[in-house]
């Protein structure tokens, strides 16, 4: 597979995340801008994110975000709900290109869909910490109730590509009991990795909770930005960065999301 080659091809859309979940969100982004050029790195070498400190990962995000932009980014899209919860509101306003997490929409959208009032969020130790997801829902609404529960064995299992493991499902079943004890009506998957598991979980939840999929929701936001004038797409192109070698990654990527790879290497960031 050929390395990427920066000069070849327009402006992309830079897309990072601690490891493979965020490929969650370039394949919602393909689907929405099939033309479009796109440029990920996942941070293989230093996942999970979700149980470092705030400091740590706004200094990882930063590293990321500058690289993309060293590699002509037009816009950076952070495909992790940690990062998006604990560095985008620190480094948006810095970057010279528009930046958006997967926070945001996935709020707006758990909002629109809840029809008794009480939404459940699963997500990262980091991401639930912070409480991102529940203030951005009750800025919205302060009348809606929010139940948000830590997942922490989710990422692991996910990285190891376990989707319909037994293991998995006992573990979704711990930790989806509780919410649904309390009456959710909508549940968001508060971390990027998770829509691979969306089988499972609608098993266990049923047809009637609504499932808020931060990834397609953070696309269509990508969308209305680039339709609103900063598009120039030229064509379809997918570059993968990634900061240490994963041998499950392009089979997670061209098998469980239908993803062609154009190029793939391996590059440091940071120290």
């Amino acid at each position: 597979m050929p390395s990427f080659n920066k000069s070849s091809s327009p402006p992309p859309i830079g897309v990072f995340d601690s490891g493979i979940g965020g490929l969650t969100v370039v394949a919602e982004l393909r689907r929405a801008l099939p033309l479009e050029r796109i440029l990920y790195l996942g941070d293989t070498a230093r996942v999970p994110y979700g149980g470092k400190s705030a400091e740590t990962v706004t200094r990882y995000s930063r590293e990321i975000s500058d690289l993309l932009l060293s590699e002509g980014a037009k816009m950076i899209v952070v495909a992790c709900n940690t990062a998006s919860a604990l560095a985008v509101p620190t480094l948006a306003p810095a970057y010279p290109v528009p930046m958006i997490g997967v926070l945001e929409p996935g709020a707006a959208a758990a909002v629109k869909a809840t029809r008794s009032g009480r939404i459940g969020v699963i997500g990262t130790r980091a991401t639930i910490g912070s409480e991102a997801y529940s203030k951005a829902i009750n800025s919205l609404n302060p009348d809606l109730s929010v139940t948000a529960i830590a997942c922490p064995l989710l990422v692991p299992l996910i990285e190891e590509g376990l989707f319909d493991d037994e293991v998995t499902k006992t573990v979704l079943q711990r930790y989806l009991d509780p919410m649904l004890s309390q009456g959710i009506d909508t549940l968001v998957l508060g971390c990027t990795h998770y829509p691979l598991l969306k089988k499972a979980i609608r098993t266990i939840c049923g047809d009637g909770i609504q499932l808020v999929d931060s990834a397609e929701n953070c696309a269509i936001a990508v969308n209305s930005l680039l339709a609103a004038g900063s598009g120039n797409a030229r064509g379809p192109r997918l570059d993968i960065l990634l900061t240490d070698s994963s041998e499950g990654f392009l089979r997670i990527a061209e098998k469980s999301l239908d993803l062609k790879i154009d190029s793939l290497s391996v590059r440091s960031v940071g120290n």
